[in-house]
């Protein structure tokens, strides 16, 4: 076992790494700069905590939110690991103090804000330390081109060529396209070979977009549906912000708010009420929640369309960090786009910059629009190849739009009509065409004349508009950037007109509770002792463990030290802490509930879950594929799948056989594959026995596989 290993079995209570942890962790180790691109949840924090606890010398991690940094040193502190945070919360003396026991050796991380870095005093500090490695938590904050570029952050890079020594720089992000991540390897020198990607789907998180409905009453349905379960709600604007509030609180919601109209402590102690779970919604604007550690939200709705599909996937990606099932819903409404259009025209931007939101924003649109796979649009916008063309089965457009009306010859009405009207115009002109508008705007460009004028005048504006945009959003219609996007035939319109295409429209239920596969009674004594707990400490309660943690133990019930350390998420270091407590909690509900039946022997691994009931008609390997890219072990797989771990295996490298990308670093390391194939050269049988007897008994058939498959010498 490696130390990287023990160091996550020990403290953090995992027996594997995940998708693109250890590849990331070897680049660290190895000193090469690397960056990361993984989902929100996919274990980045670990990328760069267990190379600072491995490595000589102190970890400084650059963290764009205050919020974060509490968050993160209160789970490592809580671990029994020395760690501290520097940023503007804290009084001169408190940094002072804490600059002071830097210099003194005693603490292996440091969470610091980028302006920091801008602090002669701070700078003088870290000079005269050993440093493990900079860590750039959040880095698409450096990008100009990315979502939420902030100058402050992107200044720090000539700032640190002010210290001497600097091992290697790691840098994280969950959402950064094509443009973004070239931006970040520039800046911080990270060769090609040093990115590891491993995609940005969440399988656990389910898209809805929610249209034609009133706000207000859907989100008091939603709240009846899921009680005691924490969310997020993000509003365009403070006001919003507040009358929604005002609405929930009278209806005995416990909910806070947040947003910059509030003081700085009543926005500390609504962040506080939120993440101890004294209250169980947040209803806030966009300037809250980034690098929010909470674990165990369950559903993240947006009261408002944001700017980018960068926003939405950063702020929705909130949602289950924990692993379990989460929903994240956007109600849309027309007045959303000009709100976003308003926004970006009062940007202090130049015009080019202006053309890049407006091309951002219209990608946002057609989001709301399409009756495809909310999940895959959203993979595709982000260039995540993996998963082109399939669908996720989970998404509001996979599993309610069942029912769908051909609208082929609508379609060709609408189309005809842009190109009578010249492809000069935008949405809402063509639609006033169609609907036969008395609007003086069509005498003044004598669009009343033409011979679609009229053609669709059952229908509303309201209903056209929507039409049409739903034909821009599936790529039967193209737009032109800009504040006015006008409107413009493509291949796929002229494919529509000569009838070889049929457009089809489907017609969409409030998310409800899966349904459990745990014991609910137990999971909340449970949350109730772990609140208790983490009050005494004062520290959130995920950080004693997370809700994904105290659900394995309401499904198999450990009953003694060695059951409670095959949980996922239950290490050495988390045991000696909590798990007494939680063992006695369990015992005790198992005495009053003698007949209860145990699913499956505890093992560690994840609980076969309910099987869906729609079919996946994906070929098995790329089913397994798409699991392990995700990050569940190939033990887990064989487990959910009820197959051998051989099979999985074989479902694997036959992927990469077909094409698919995978990160070797997880199988094998530079050494393990030099010996590998340098053993198999002496050999005159090429047979796996016979190379497995050659080799160390450490070299198990999977690595040897792994290593042959990858040089394609099988």
């Amino acid at each position: 076992m490696t130390n990287a290993e023990q160091i996550l079995q020990t403290y953090f209570g995992y027996d594997t790494f995940r998708a693109g942890q250890k590849q990331t962790i070897d680049n660290i180790m190895s000193g090469d700069n690397t960056l990361a691109v993984m989902p929100t949840g996919g274990g980045k924090s670990l990328c760069y905590q267990i190379p600072g606890m491995a490595l000589d010398g102190v970890a400084i991690i650059i963290s764009p939110l205050i919020s974060l940094m509490k968050d993160q040193v209160d789970a490592l502190q809580a671990l029994g690991i020395p760690a501290t945070y520097i940023n503007s919360s804290l009084t001169t003396g408190e940094q002072q103090t804490r600059l002071r026991d830097i210099e003194a050796g005693n603490c292996k991380f440091v969470y610091v804000a980028p302006e920091r870095f801008e602090s002669s005093v701070f700078i003088s500090a870290i000079r005269r330390i050993r440093i493990a490695l900079v860590a750039f938590d959040e880095a698409h904050c450096i990008s100009q081109w990315g979502h939420d570029f902030r100058p402050s952050y992107r200044s720090i890079i000539p700032n640190l060529k002010q210290l001497p020594d600097i091992p290697v720089t790691v840098a994280l992000t969950a959402t950064a396209t094509e443009e973004v991540m070239a931006d970040i390897q520039a800046l911080l020198h990270i060769g090609k070979h040093n990115v590891v990607k491993t995609g940005f789907e969440r399988e656990n998180l389910s898209f809805h977009v929610v249209k034609g409905k009133d706000k207000a009453t859907y989100i008091r349905s939603f709240m009846k549906e899921h009680q005691d379960e924490s969310g997020i709600i993000y509003t365009a604007t403070r006001k919003q912000s507040d009358r929604l509030f005002e609405q929930l609180t009278k209806r005995g919601v416990p909910a806070a708010k947040y947003h910059a109209g509030l003081t700085e402590d009543e926005r500390k102690q609504a962040q506080a009420s939120f993440i101890h779970d004294e209250k169980t919604v947040m209803i806030a604007t966009n300037a809250f929640g980034m690098g929010i550690d909470k674990s165990n939200v369950r559903f993240i709705i947006h009261y408002a369309m944001p700017m980018t599909i960068e926003a939405y996937y950063q702020e929705a990606g909130r949602a289950g960090r924990d692993g379990e099932h989460s929903d994240c819903i956007l109600l849309f409404s027309p007045q959303d786009v000009q709100l976003q259009k308003f926004l970006i025209e009062q940007s202090l931007i130049d015009e080019n910059a202006k053309q890049n939101e407006y091309r951002k924003l219209q990608a946002m649109i057609n989001y709301c629009h399409t009756h495809g796979c909310l999940t895959s649009y959203i993979l595709e916008y982000f260039n995540d190849d993996d998963r082109t063309g399939s669908t996720c089965g989970r998404c509001s457009n996979c599993l309610y739009r069942h029912e769908r009306i051909d609208i082929t010859e609508e379609a060709q009405m609408i189309l005809s009509c842009v190109k009578r009207m010249g492809e000069r115009f935008g949405v809402s002109l063509t639609a006033k065409v169609l609907k036969g508008s008395k609007d003086s705007r069509l005498h003044q460009f004598r669009l009343h004349t033409i011979s679609t004028y009229g053609i669709l005048s059952a229908y509303t504006e309201k209903e056209l508009t929507e039409r049409i945009q739903f034909l821009v959003a599936e790529q039967l219609l193209a737009t032109q950037d800009g504040k006015f996007p006008t409107l413009r035939l493509n291949q796929n319109s002229v494919d529509v007109l000569k009838g070889k295409r049929t457009v089809w429209i489907y017609t969409a239920p409030i998310p409800s509770n899966e349904t459990v596969d745990y014991h609910e009674d137990l999971f909340s004594a449970l949350r109730e002792l772990r609140k208790r707990m983490a009050d005494e400490q004062d520290v959130p309660p995920y950080v004693l463990f997370s809700d994904a943690t105290l659900k394995e133990l309401s499904r198999y019930f450990p009953e003694t030290k060695e059951d409670m350390l095959s949980i996922k998420g239950i290490g050495e270091k988390k045991y000696d802490q909590y798990g007494k407590a939680f063992l006695t909690t369990v015992k005790e509900w198992l005495r009053e509930n003698p007949d209860v039946s145990r699913p499956v022997k505890i093992a560690g691994a994840a609980p076969v879950p309910k099987k869906k009931e729609q079919a996946d008609d994906r070929p098995s390997h790329t089913i397994s594929y798409t699991m392990f890219q995700s990050g569940k072990s190939i033990k887990d797989i064989a487990l959910i799948r009820e197959l051998t771990s051989q099979t999985v295996e074989g479902h694997i490298f036959k992927a990469f056989k077909d094409g698919h990308p995978l990160a070797w670093g997880i199988f094998f390391n530079e050494e393990e594959e030099t010996a590998i194939l340098a053993a198999r050269d002496e050999l005159e049988e090429t047979r796996l026995k016979p190379l497995k007897e050659s080799l160390p008994d450490e070299y198990d058939y999977t690595t040897i596989k792994a290593v042959l498959v990858k040089n394609e010498l099988i």
